[in-house]
């Protein structure tokens, strides 16, 4: 639950030198540049080097035409080609034209080929007719429409047996459709288009076949192999351009990628006089090589200050995990980014969903499944969601262990609870209204210690930011965490245990006073963390807003907790589904059986497993981030040109 240590780097030298000073940052695969306005309040006098980056045009337009082609153009090394503006300018002007004529054959080609295909197609479905198509669609006072009409439209025709008008020749069959084509009057072509649209007849574009289609259909045939040819003639005119100017492709390619690159810092430099002003962030790890290389240059000078005395600046974040909460930054990014001092919540995050989501989903066979499906789809598919789902499954296969289940079979494993503990059967019988009524009081007790860990974790987090206001009187600080618990554990004592908990000393030391402490929270926080404005412009309008406020924070109490039924309806639901199953299976009779059951498990488990990882999340991000997470940081993002990656 931490965050790499950064630097913040303050880089000043003569103008004559920031081209050497850029290369190694470049380089260096670590530099966060950042805007010098960030660091100076005073920017008067300064100016910007360069206001866009004039690389990026080439780069895009370069990479837009190689990516026609449908190649892969890996970056190369490019320390010792130095080609000017100009130079860059007339080569990516000279192949983008080049290759852009010669994608513009290639595709005219590919156009060509499939017409003719969809043609041959079309045409083979009126094979029966012995008339030129293209004189038929030329008539003056009779217009022709070729298409398909459903099977079963085609018997309804029978009630237009006395129209003269309406008839439809089919020239061919499929499983589904009648091909063929109907013929209208002028005058009456309306009228008839409208019958036929109502029995969902689709038309057929044949224009320009000038013969019949038995003839047009041979002429087709011998078309379709020369433009097969001409299609892969034009490939290879591609081939043997990229071939004759790969060399030279990939050097500007890769040279484009890396001034580009160096221009998003060029780009936040600023000058004053003769000298120029760099700033940005680097992980404490790589402060002092990256200095040593810095400082080479003689006009140079480097200083670094800790990340920590600079948190107005808003330092950017690299997330630091263990190897069980790392593929968890997955969600904690797509919530946001931890401030630089803010706690991460990445491993809080791996801990409860795959927790929760081991009760939610809790079946030996299907969770051993799941952690399979998550292996393979983060081996083969390189899929981030693939590293969550395969720890969440062996969670799922340890409570199915708990619960008794196995593929929906509830008593599988009642010999091995009979060996080991010497019961009869499995203890936890979900389906029983005795156990149920247990399963929901468990979940809401999970509810109600998650919310006071997420607690704890705000105070210990405002704590860091100093905001000791929100640690003591907040809705999720000290005075928040002795409400809620006060409240939650008389109720639980008085209703499960029968203890007369709530004495007129307990209600008015852990319930009444922390109320009244959360209800004047803004004051006495801007009055804890010395703020000069702390007291309210007017008591009375503080106080009439903070009574609908109170009750907001209240429901919010109560909403929260009761959020973690569905952690034990899950429960319940998993059972039920499996047991629907069952008696769907049982009913089919024996041969079917099997089938069923399989079937239903891979409907069960599909269906469940995204349904529990959607709910689970909800938890993570309402319930629990709410309390104590804002996720408003940015995330380190350092220059870096990588020359494995494919253009």
């Amino acid at each position: 639950m931490a965050v790499s240590t950064m630097q913040a780097v303050n880089i000043i030298g003569f103008m004559d030198e920031i081209d050497d000073v850029i290369t190694v940052l470049g380089e260096s695969g670590v530099f966060h540049p950042d805007e010098v306005s960030v660091f100076y309040n005073n920017t008067q006098g300064f100016s910007h080097l360069q206001t866009k980056n004039i690389y990026a045009e080439h780069l895009t337009n370069l990479k837009a035409s190689l990516g026609l082609t449908k190649r892969q153009f890996p970056l190369v090394d490019v320390s010792n080609f130095n080609p000017t503006y100009q130079d860059i300018e007339l080569f990516c002007n000279k192949i983008c034209d080049e290759l852009n004529e010669l994608v513009e054959d290639r595709d005219f080609a590919a156009e060509q080929l499939l017409e003719a295909k969809q043609n041959l197609d079309e045409t083979k479905h009126f094979v029966g007719l012995d008339i030129e198509i293209e004189k038929l669609l030329e008539l003056k006072y009779v217009n022709a429409r070729f298409g398909r009409l459903p099977k079963d439209s085609y018997v309804k025709l029978e009630s237009y047996k006395d129209d003269p008008y309406i008839d439809f020749s089919v020239c061919t069959e499929d499983k589904a459709y009648y091909w063929g084509v109907y013929l209208a009057p002028a005058d009456k072509t309306e009228e008839i288009d409208r019958v036929f649209s109502s029995l969902f007849f689709e038309r057929c574009d044949i224009i320009g076949v000038n013969s019949t289609p038995t003839l047009h259909m041979k002429k087709l045939t011998a078309l379709i192999p020369h433009l097969e040819d001409v299609y892969k003639d034009t490939e290879k005119r591609i081939d043997d351009y990229l071939s004759m100017n790969r060399e030279r492709i990939l050097k500007y390619l890769s040279k484009l990628e890396e001034l580009s690159m160096y221009s998003t810092i060029r780009t936040k430099a600023l000058q004053y006089n003769k000298s120029f002003i760099i700033v940005g962030w680097v992980p404490t790890e790589f402060a002092k090589p990256l200095k040593k290389r810095l400082c080479k240059h003689r006009s140079v000078t480097v200083e670094f200050s800790d990340a920590k005395n600079e948190i107005k600046k808003s330092p950017p974040v690299k997330l630091k995990n263990c190897f069980l909460a790392r593929p968890f930054e997955f969600y904690t990014s797509m919530y946001g980014v931890p401030k630089y001092n803010e706690i991460d919540p990445s491993l809080f995050v791996a801990i409860t969903y795959i927790i929760i989501f081991g009760i939610m989903f809790a079946d030996v066979g299907q969770g051993i499944c799941l952690t399979i499906v998550g292996i393979l789809m983060y081996k083969i598919k390189k899929m981030a969601i693939g590293k969550i789902l395969a720890p969440c499954g062996i969670s799922s296969a340890f409570f199915g262990l708990v619960f008794g289940s196995v593929f929906g079979f509830e008593h599988l494993l009642d010999p091995m609870y009979k060996a080991l503990f010497g019961l009869e059967e499995k203890p936890i019988e979900v389906m029983s209204s005795e156990m149920a009524t247990k399963i929901i009081l468990v979940a809401i007790g999970i509810g109600v210690f998650l919310l006071i860990i997420a607690m704890c974790l705000n105070v210990y987090t405002s704590i860091r930011q100093k905001d000791y206001g929100r640690a003591l009187f907040s809705t999720s600080g000290v005075a928040g965490i002795i409400f809620y618990s006060a409240i939650v554990f008389g109720i639980a004592g008085q209703l499960l245990f029968g203890l007369p908990v709530f004495s007129a000393p307990y209600i008015i030391c852990l319930i009444v006073i922390p109320f009244i402490l959360i209800f004047f929270a803004e004051p006495l926080g801007g009055l804890v963390n010395r703020e000069p404005d702390w007291k309210p412009e007017s008591w009375k309008d503080y106080i009439v807003e903070n009574i609908f406020e109170s009750i907001e924070v209240l429901l919010s109490y109560v909403t929260n907790t009761m959020s973690f039924l569905r952690v034990g309806a899950f429960v319940l639901v998993h059972a039920g589904m499996m047991m629907v199953v069952f008696v769907l299976a049982e009913t089919a009779g024996p041969i079917a059986y099997w089938p069923i059951v399989v079937v239903g498990n891979v409907i069960v488990m599909v269906l469940e497993a995204l349904l529990v990882a959607i709910q689970v999340l909800r938890l993570e991000y309402y319930e629990l981030f709410s309390r104590f997470y804002s996720g408003e940081g940015r995330p380190y993002e350092p220059v870096k040109l990588k020359l494995t990656q494919n253009g």
